[in-house]
């Protein structure tokens, strides 16, 4: 929806027009999330409507003065600096698009700039509640067996294997959320005990998975078919009616799966991305290594996790050294 104290105009007049539908069309063949589909949507509706009340006449005529003079009004109505980042990066996928299409001749938004966002540190977990997570859930697992008489049971039984095999391989891998949920039966090596994920930028990588993932999938997929369906295909994660597992419902699980650890943070599948990336840094693997695993682009988005490591080796040394 437009931003704070910017107006709407519901009588149709528009200057983005029917290119925010494109572009919504073009991020969901690129399995963008809903989530952040929703989000730029949003972004690019305050722009339109920004435009309208500048006076702007056609989708040619937006200038980068324009764009600048919106994240300006956002700024003055004390938009988060997070905001304003995700909005100029909306803005600029949108135009590089209407230009790649030929909508457009000359990108207005190629030189737009947006503040820097403070680098906070990660909300993580320790690797006793990484592993007592993952403990708790084998242990949901076996008591839900006992189900398995009945149809209703064994789909019960079948779901909590999932959810089980879904954190192993959440903390394991440090694949993102849509990552996992995007997985196909044929993307598990199992020869070589990794996965073959479809990262952002349709960009592929090979990640390692490790003997207690591998195991906690196979038994998964043993019991896949009893929650599978027509409309399952080849999806590695399912839900309870067959589709394809939704990121929500993955969110819905890892959450669920925290209460039962006593004192642990309550941290979304992204919380378990940042735990495996922070403990492997911790057992001393390299910053390129953990870059190449997490599928980021550039090492310095990787960095942040060495801050994290830093923080916990500073708070350490405080609390057992004599002469700290």
């Amino acid at each position: 929806m437009p931003g704070p104290g910017l107006p709407t105009h519901p009588g149709g007049v528009t200057v983005l027009g029917p290119h925010l539908a494109a572009y919504d069309d073009h991020l969901a063949g690129r399995f963008t999330s809903a989530h952040t589909r929703r989000a730029y949507s949003g972004d690019l509706r305050s722009l339109d409507a920004y435009l309208v009340e500048a006076g702007v006449p056609t989708l040619d005529a937006v200038t980068l003065a324009h764009l600048r003079g919106w994240l300006g009004t956002l700024a003055g109505h004390h938009a988060a600096r997070t905001t304003l980042q995700r909005r100029a990066s909306a803005a600029r996928g949108f135009f590089a698009q209407l230009v790649r299409t030929g909508a457009l001749a000359v990108d207005p938004a190629a030189a737009l700039r947006s503040p820097r966002a403070p680098r906070r540190l990660p909300t993580t977990i320790s690797r006793a509640e990484a592993a007592a997570l993952l403990e708790s859930a084998v242990a949901v697992a076996d008591e839900a067996s006992h189900l398995s008489d009945t149809p209703h049971g064994a789909a019960q039984a079948a779901v909590a294997v999932r959810d089980a095999a879904l954190l192993e391989l959440l903390y394991a891998t440090g694949i993102r959320v849509s990552e996992l949920c995007g997985l196909d039966r044929r993307d598990i090596d199992d020869a070589r005990q990794a996965v073959r994920v479809l990262g952002k930028g349709d960009k592929q990588r090979a990640v390692p998975m490790g003997r207690p993932a591998a195991r906690a999938l196979e038994r998964w997929l043993a019991v896949r078919p009893r929650l599978a369906g027509p409309t399952s295909g080849d999806a590695v994660f399912v839900g309870a009616r067959g589709a394809r597992l939704d990121p929500r419902v993955a969110r819905r699980i890892v959450h669920r799966g925290l209460t039962l650890v006593a004192g642990a943070p309550d941290i979304g599948p992204h919380g378990l991305r940042h735990a495996m990336a922070t403990h492997l840094l911790e057992g001393g693997a390299d910053l390129r290594s953990v870059q190449e695993l997490l599928g980021h682009s550039s090492v310095t988005t990787t960095q942040i996790y060495t801050h994290v490591t830093g923080e916990r080796l500073q708070a350490a040394f405080r609390q057992a050294h004599p002469r700290a």
